[in-house]
């Protein structure tokens, strides 16, 4: 299987929080993997542009399923069951497979359960020695903060490990409130704030400009999977600001980061 590691965790711990949500009083979330082999016949693709061989992640809850109408809408990015919240977690699964050149189905039935089954071309040459990522100038971010403010439980978890890893001073906030009270009672100098653009309530924008009369040397990067025309309608313009687009793997968040908060 070839794919993007960080990408793929991300697509695991997606899943994993909407099963979780779908269990509230508790169950079971069954994660298996498989080699298979599809063809123009099979069903569960609608159908299999690329037959061949595929490596199948199955991830299966007990939780309270869905029917025809809500499936047909859980990969759209705008789409949320929630009060609050931005919808994107399947729609970002949904990216990664695509852009891994796989496919993804759903089955569900409500009040039993839902199934997700993702399919990633195999490959048959052996998997090459994975470089660990060292920042060049780990000893520079040492000595750097970082505000990372982001809705999303699992994102945020694995953002605020790499940045870690790097060397970097983390902060972190679930909300644009939660950050202001954090920079609030932080003597320490912030030398970066990390936000998402949409979140509930205030968004990642608000939150900088906000910041920005008390913390003026502070530098932002944005992160986000809508379009530039629904960031824009929230003050994020491109070619303004730094933007990490979603879903962004490790690499990409270290460059992004090193080269603001640390600066050429």
């Amino acid at each position: 299987m070839k794919a993007d590691r960080s990408q793929l965790e991300r697509v695991i711990l997606n899943l994993a929080v909407n099963a979780r949500e779908a269990m509230p009083q508790g169950g079971k979330l069954i994660i298996e993997a498989a080699d298979v082999e599809l063809d123009e016949t099979s069903q569960t693709l609608h159908p299999c542009d690329a037959p061949g061989p595929y490596v199948m992640l199955k991830v299966t809850d007990t939780g309270c399923g869905m029917d025809a109408e809500l499936q047909s809408h859980i990969f759209e990015p705008f789409f949320t069951t929630k009060e609050q919240g931005t919808g994107l977690g399947l729609a970002t699964v949904y990216g990664v497979v695509k852009q891994s050149g796989g496919y993804i189905s759903v089955e569900s039935e409500t009040g039993k359960g839902t199934t997700f089954r993702i399919y990633l071309p195999r490959v048959s040459q052996a998997a090459g020695k994975i470089n660990q990522i060292v920042p060049s100038r780990k000893n520079i971010a040492e000595n750097r903060t970082v505000l990372l403010v982001e809705d999303e439980p699992a994102l945020r978890k694995l953002t605020r490990k790499t940045l870690l890893d790097a060397g970097f001073t983390v902060l972190e906030a679930k909300d644009a409130l939660e950050a202001i009270e954090i920079a609030k009672q932080t003597a320490a100098h912030i030398d970066l704030l990390l936000t998402d653009v949409i979140m509930p309530g205030m968004s990642g924008r608000a939150l900088a400009e906000a910041l920005s009369s008390h913390r003026p040397d502070m530098r932002v990067i944005y992160m986000s999977g809508y379009s530039d025309g629904v960031i824009a309608r929230h003050g994020v313009v491109e070619a303004e600001l730094t933007i990490l687009r979603k879903p962004f793997s490790r690499d990409a968040l270290m460059r992004s980061v090193e080269d603001v908060a640390i600066g050429v």
